[in-house]
């Protein structure tokens, strides 16, 4: 192995010995070939299924591989009108599986996400009855302080450009702060324990996905 690929397996072993201390669960692994393989290992059939906007359950194909799969899927892509995704966002708390990433993660197994809409923070803190997050080594920040950081000063910005938001951090590529119906960042969640043990599940992944 490479320096930097043992460096990863050390920065994961520690990550989810961590998430196991706070009552989740981790897994490790190189591609997201394999990612994709353990999540559908992970989801049994016949299970209701919901996710947020996620650049990264969308790279390793996880979307894809469901529809062609024996599930029930709650897919906000496929609603028409404001009504309907309000509708499926509600669904999401009654579903067997939340799919989603995270904005950053730490070495001692926080999870910190910065959401516009709120409703993918809300699902993942309360309701589906598992969470399942595919996560890049690109997202490993030191501690709660860095993460914070990276997230609004890193993945934020990249979201505002990717949704071509009016922000000020679409334009000049960092944080100002701001307060406009524009903004995504709404609500800042820190999960750092979950109550019911092994609920949520993070893939670690060490190609590089999402922002």
């Amino acid at each position: 192995m490479t320096p930097k690929e043992i460096f990863n397996e050390i920065n994961a072993k520690k990550i989810i010995e961590n998430l196991e201390k706070r009552n989740m669960q981790g897994f490790f692994v190189k591609t997201k070939e394999e990612a994709l393989k353990l999540a559908l290992d992970i989801i049994p059939n016949k299970s209701t299924i919901c996710w947020g906007g996620s650049q990264s359950i969308l790279q390793i194909g996880l979307i894809d591989a469901l529809y062609n799969g024996d599930y029930t899927l709650f897919d906000r892509a496929k609603a028409t009108t404001q009504e309907e995704i309000d509708t499926i966002y509600r669904k999401a708390f009654f579903s067997d599986f939340y799919l989603a990433s995270a904005n950053a993660i730490t070495l001692d197994g926080k999870i910190i996400n910065i959401d516009g809409t709120g409703n993918r923070v809300a699902a993942m803190i309360y309701g589906p009855k598992n969470v399942l997050l595919i996560v890049g080594l690109n997202k490993v920040a030191k501690d709660e302080i860095s993460a914070v950081d990276r997230v609004r000063n890193y993945a934020s910005p990249m979201n505002a450009i990717r949704l071509d938001k009016n922000t000020p951090c679409k334009i000049k590529g960092n944080c100002y702060d701001c307060i406009s119906n524009e903004t995504i960042c709404c609500v800042t969640t820190i999960t750092r324990y979950s109550k019911e043990k092994n609920r949520i599940k993070v893939i670690l992944v060490e190609e590089e996905l999402g922002y």
